[in-house]
């Protein structure tokens, strides 16, 4: 089989054997076993990110009750590829440029997508949607669809994202109970709290091991702060975030405002308020810092009422965890960066034959067949309505949380639907409050047109430009003026052409 080759070659042949065991190459298939099916039906081959979800015993991606009621349903053989996490994108390229049998890849990165609509490697879907996706076609809306739309061709299925902002500050509020202090609404307010947590002992047992203010490498975890100066940054990318100025649209990551937010955080630093390791905390590192007990203080992801804060909660019964307003600097700026509508990108190769299997596999998942996946089908009892209301058994959602890899790239717009779930997975936890604060709060990116071919070139080499320079200026290496000596690097290594790429297609899209 063409995959069985393609990672062996990568040299990962522990992790390609439970891979691919049990798989053959490209062939038609005479049904699946269970279903008594006799006769042949074609088989597409999909690969997609693992995100480490869980099957039960005797389960795995590609033998699982959701795999094969979708299978069923559409009367296709989809077989399911994870490539390993750690250079998943990589791992793309080998297989785009192999000659695999693949028919559909997801990926969540907006730069490779465009990378490989600039090299002609992506067939375009226009005909297959319209021959085999009136569900889908329906099920995501006009937004969604134009940025993935390049010179009057679709490129990728979107996935959509209906919760379009991830950050919300939360707090102990028996740490401040303990300090005698008051949640914090202004930038000075929350500099205070830092300081009274990262020096005056808020948990009381008598050790200097507390933290101000916890972040993680590549500035995760400070959209917040950068909020307050009115810019919306996101430290995963360089050329995402676009905001009008004098009637054109500018990068959020070379404003003056984006400045003086570093100059903001690197007086954190030097005070010892941020916490030391913050270049180092990966986002697991953040969340044991928050099981532990080490932070009081941190922006949140809307989910993490049920993740690190929970822990915690359950590891100290004092810890009382609220949410916080955004910090509000001058001139009374304040918000959250917001997230694109498109989350994931579902391409079909060039040298596929199976375009239209693939969109009818999407017409099911995002439609008829979106709710009882995401819902659970009946024979796990995962959820039920009373009186109208939406109820989940969390044990068994949690039990068959596999099927979220499905929904992974078939996320439809389905906002109702959603936070009907968001309610039913533990009001205690208050999810959908969580995405509504948010929500509330969102400094939204001008653009919304689709990757340019610019940011498909450089949009890496300038995330990690800026990656690594305000990094450097919150830490002290660099003094903050090495902030301008960034913006003319930004321009000169493909900054500029993005910039006028993204201007001609704003004009366009708004004639």
């Amino acid at each position: 089989m063409k995959l069985r080759n393609m990672l062996s070659v990568l040299v990962i042949s522990a992790i390609a054997a439970g891979l691919l065991s049990g798989c053959g190459g490209r062939k038609e298939s005479s049904g699946s076993p269970e279903s008594g099916e006799v006769g042949k039906r074609p088989t597409i081959n999909i690969v997609q990110p693992n995100f480490g979800r869980k099957f039960l015993d005797g389960m795995n991606e590609n033998n699982n009750p959701y795999q094969k009621y979708v299978n069923d349903s559409v009367n296709i053989d989809v077989h399911v590829v994870y490539p390993p996490s750690d250079g998943y994108q990589d791992k793309l390229n080998v297989m785009m440029s192999s000659g695999d049998d693949i028919d559909m890849v997801f990926t969540q990165d907006a730069s490779w997508f465009i990378n490989m609509v600039n090299q002609k490697a992506l067939q375009p879907l226009n005909d297959a949607i319209e021959a085999s996706g009136p569900d889908l076609k329906k099920s995501v809306p006009q937004e969604a669809w134009d940025s993935v739309t390049v010179d009057g061709n679709i490129y990728a299925v979107p996935a959509v994202n209906y919760i379009l902002g991830n950050d919300l500050m939360y707090v102990r509020k028996d740490w401040l109970d303990n300090l005698g202090l008051q949640p914090p609404k202004t930038l000075d307010e929350y500099v205070n709290v830092m300081r009274q947590f990262a020096q005056n002992d808020p948990d009381g047992d008598g050790k200097d091991d507390t933290v101000g203010l916890l972040m993680g490498e590549n500035l995760i975890r400070s959209a917040p702060f950068f909020g307050s100066f009115g810019v919306p940054f996101n430290g995963t990318s360089a050329v995402n975030q676009w905001v009008m100025r004098d009637g054109k649209l500018v990068n959020a990551t070379i404003l003056p405002e984006t400045k003086e937010a570093l100059q903001f955080l690197a007086d954190l630093y030097k005070e010892q308020l941020i916490d030391p390791e913050w270049a180092l905390n990966k986002n697991n590192n953040i969340e044991e810092k928050v099981a532990s007990g080490k932070a009081g203080l941190f922006s949140a992801t809307w989910f993490d009422t049920r993740g690190p804060i929970l822990t915690n909660k359950t590891n100290d019964p004092k810890a009382e965890w609220i949410p916080l307003d955004y910090p509000v600097g001058q001139g009374g700026k304040s918000g959250v960066v917001a997230s694109s509508m498109v989350m994931g990108y579902s391409i079909v190769p060039a040298k596929s034959k199976k375009a239209n299997e693939v969109i009818k596999m999407f017409n099911f998942a995002n439609g008829e067949g979106h709710e009882p996946i995401k819902l659970g089908l009946p024979e796990h009892n995962i959820s039920k309505r009373e009186n109208g209301k939406l109820v989940m058994d969390f044990e068994e959602h949690n039990k068959h949380v596999y099927r979220n890899n499905i929904l992974d790239y078939a996320a439809p717009w389905d906002q109702e639907l959603d936070y009907q779930r968001l309610d039913a997975l533990g009001p205690e936890f208050k999810l959908k409050d969580n995405v509504t604060r948010i929500s509330s709060n969102l400094i939204l990116n001008e653009y919304n047109g689709p990757p340019t071919p610019s940011m498909g070139k450089n949009g890496v080499q300038l995330t990690k430009l800026m990656q690594e320079t305000f990094t450097k200026i919150i830490m002290g290496t660099v003094p903050v003026e090495a902030f301008d000596q960034y913006v003319l690097q930004w321009q000169r290594q493909g900054g500029e052409s993005i910039t006028a790429e993204v201007n001609e297609n704003y004009a366009k899209m708004n004639k």
